[in-house]
């Protein structure tokens, strides 16, 4: 059957709405957990079988989503969430936006140790030490994945009920 090759008219509509920026941030938290469930398996994997080119695009696809959406994350908490909550005057949400903004900055550390001994390992040229990089993942990832539990719980519903 061949279909019809005149092109269908559709009423004009208004755009759709953008995503609300929390719903967006939550969504990259699911991407994110997941991307540190892969990291754990990933590094494991490497343990048992080495560096194979299918477990290196592993790595190279991990290393570029946590060094990039990991990052502008932050940022846009950063820009767009913590301040309102900062001016707030609740000296609770103040200190857990306060511990979160700490968070960042700690991610950030391990991830400048991290990330080059992942992008090493990714790319097959050596200089990663897998013990010490299964430590510094785990390290990572337990404080990723508390910060993400406390914006979840306690910070985002706040946000939601104030911007």
């Amino acid at each position: 059957m061949r279909l019809a090759t005149a092109p269908r008219t559709r009423p004009v509509r208004p755009a759709a709405p953008s995503l609300p920026p929390l719903d967006s941030l939550q969504t990259t938290h699911h991407e994110l957990l997941l991307a540190l469930d892969q990291l754990s398996r990933l590094l494991h994997d490497v343990q048992r079988d080495g560096a194979t080119p299918e477990l290196r695009a592993i790595a190279r696809s991990v290393t570029r989503f946590i060094d990039e959406t990991g990052r502008q994350h932050h940022a846009q908490e950063e820009h767009s969430v913590f301040p309102a909550l900062l001016d707030s005057g609740d000296v609770d949400l103040v200190q857990h936006v306060r511990r979160l903004q700490q968070d960042h900055g700690w991610l950030e550390e391990d991830w400048l140790e991290l990330g080059p001994q992942l992008d090493a390992l990714a790319h097959g040229i050596g200089g990663y030490d897998l013990a010490a990089l299964m430590e510094a993942a785990e390290v990572f990832a337990e404080l990723y994945r508390e910060h993400i539990a406390l914006e979840e719980s306690v910070v985002y519903p706040e946000a939601q009920r104030r911007i």
